[in-house]
């Protein structure tokens, strides 16, 4: 994977930006992590990570992950936006973050390709990044934070509703029990809802659809007002929490989000041995325990430091 050779430089670990230290009695401090002795023992790198729960989680994740073998992390977790933590990836101000192949491709490649094939997906990704950018893509965890629609699962099993090819013949038959609630994003995108419509061949009526901020979702199509179905993220946590169904994409539609360490080159080079201990974190984290992790946050209070913590020391990975 590694092909190209490249000087090491000095990586910039001092930032202006604000990150997430931990507290006291934090599951760094309960379970030793930080320690020296480890394979990473004297490495010195800086973890980054976008706003939302699952990020968070994964930023802690791999902090303390790095620090139970030995490593020296500054966490710059909970960074605005997908550009700014790539931008600070770049250009040497981070050395690593966990990124979604979807997003890797389309949004920082810039590609129109939309690839609905895991493997195919990931391979591309990892090696244009590589070649344009220098960043390296270590092998993705199996959950895929896509788009989904959600619906409450009685309302599913009253509908008989298991996948969207079901969901595009209600709303031909019955548009307003078809009701659908989206973000401005979601609602503009072509792998977006223009585009499913058009894949599954059906056209909703604007006035059986609604806009909502993106966290409001959840909780309308959980209590049925305004819409009966929404526009979610496949790992999010309140699906379980509040009661929710993803329909199936039986056709394939919406690109691939496989989470995976983006690292770069340069760090990679300098301290190997990061992809090794992150390997079996990566290959945990399937869609289930990512609902699970993010349920932990958003439905029942805990610190994204408390939940990473607790899932490595029950892994053995503290």
């Amino acid at each position: 994977m590694f092909t190209k050779a490249l000087s090491a430089g000095a990586v910039v670990l001092s930032l202006t930006l604000s990150g997430c230290a931990l507290t006291a009695n934090s599951p760094a401090e309960v379970y030793g992590t930080g320690g020296g002795g480890g394979v990473l023992d004297g490495a010195k790198v800086t973890v980054a990570s976008k706003a939302f729960t699952e990020q968070l989680i994964l930023c802690e994740i791999t902090a303390q992950r790095l620090e139970s073998q030995g490593a020296n992390v500054n966490r710059v977790c909970g960074m605005t936006g997908s550009n700014t933590v790539r931008a600070a990836e770049v250009s040497g101000n981070v050395d690593m973050s966990w990124e979604y192949t979807g997003t890797g491709w389309l949004t920082h490649l810039g590609e129109r390709e939309v690839i609905t094939d895991p493997e195919e997906q990931y391979t591309k990704v990892r090696d244009e990044d590589l070649e344009r950018n220098q960043i390296v893509w270590l092998p993705p965890m199996p959950a895929n934070n896509t788009y989904a629609v959600a619906v409450k699962t009685e309302t599913a099993a009253r509908l008989g509703l298991e996948t969207l090819s079901d969901y595009a013949n209600l709303a031909k038959s019955d548009p307003n029990a078809a009701r659908f609630c989206g973000a401005s994003e979601f609602l503009g995108r072509d792998d977006g809802w223009p585009g499913l419509q058009q894949a599954y061949g059906f056209s909703l009526p604007r006035n059986d659809i609604a806009e909502l901020a993106d966290g409001a979702i959840y909780n309308a199509v959980a209590t049925n007002n305004p819409c009966t179905f929404g526009e979610v993220f496949a790992t999010d946590g309140r699906i379980p929490a509040l009661g929710l169904t993803i329909l199936t994409d039986d056709l394939h539609f919406f690109p691939v989000y496989n989470g995976s360490l983006t690292v770069r080159e340069s760090t990679l080079d300098e301290y190997p041995q990061i992809a090794p201990v992150m390997a079996p974190v990566s290959a945990l984290l399937d869609d289930e325990t990512m609902r699970q992790l993010n349920a932990s946050v958003d439905a029942d209070g805990r610190t994204p430091e408390e939940v990473a913590g607790t899932w490595l020391h029950e892994h053995g990975l503290a």
